[in-house]
């Protein structure tokens, strides 16, 4: 996945969930957060960010963030790219041969899925969750309680039950990371419908990318510890 436009710039403070005052070529500038998670660990006053400038003039904002240095990691927290980038390892990588259909945006009972895919041998739903906290080493997700998470993955099971094939995928948007968990401490229902959900045989992968300041791609598969 590739950005246009990308500049870097210092990020200042957050004043609400969708927008943020960076500074840019020396001056105060309004700034889309293209992620309403909470990303505290991350949006810290004064660290390098790189945003993508629109060319939309219509636009109240001029700038989204994309992605911002925890240290010498750039983490990427653009909630739209885990999508776009799973698609895109899905039809480019070895699997690619078995699918015989992807539908993006699929309805299960109560529940949208990311992703429907068919192949020779089965069918079924796949959910997609971008993760963007990190803490020693380990990608954690949630980073805030998550209520739509705990739905989606006892529909995930639910689908299992009737025949389906479900996987749940974490796209962690960083890498150095050592394995990936879930944040029972933000969240123990999530922890716990995890479980449950690999207990019913609901499958389940963590993939860490390479960000740079105008791409993220899928990488490795990274270990889960639940």
């Amino acid at each position: 996945m590739i950005y246009k436009n990308i500049k870097e710039a210092r990020f200042i403070n957050r004043p609400n969930r969708f927008i943020a005052n960076i500074e840019i070529e020396g001056k105060s500038q309004l700034c889309h957060v293209k992620n309403t998670g909470r990303c505290k660990e991350l949006l810290t006053p004064g660290a390098k960010v790189f945003v993508q400038e629109s060319d939309n003039f219509k636009r109240k904002t001029k700038y989204d963030l994309i992605s911002i240095y925890k240290g010498d990691m750039l983490v990427n927290i653009d909630s739209s790219a885990p999508n776009k980038v799973f698609y895109e390892w899905l039809t480019d990588s070895d699997i690619k041969e078995d699918i015989l259909f992807v539908k993006l945006e699929a309805q299960y009972k109560n529940s949208r899925f990311d992703f429907y895919i068919e192949t020779a041998k089965s069918r079924g739903f796949v959910e997609v969750k971008g993760v963007t906290l990190e803490k020693d080493g380990v990608a954690l997700f949630p980073d805030a309680p998550t209520e739509r998470g705990v739905k989606h993955l006892n529909e995930l099971i639910d689908a299992r039950q009737n025949g389906y094939a479900a996987w749940i995928i974490f796209i962690i948007q960083m890498q150095k990371v050592s394995y990936f968990m879930p944040n029972e401490a933000m969240h123990k229902t999530f922890s716990d419908a995890l479980k449950a959900a690999q207990k019913q045989n609901v499958d389940m992968a963590a993939l860490d990318c390479k960000v740079t300041r105008n791409s993220i791609i899928i990488e490795n598969h990274i270990k889960i510890k639940l």
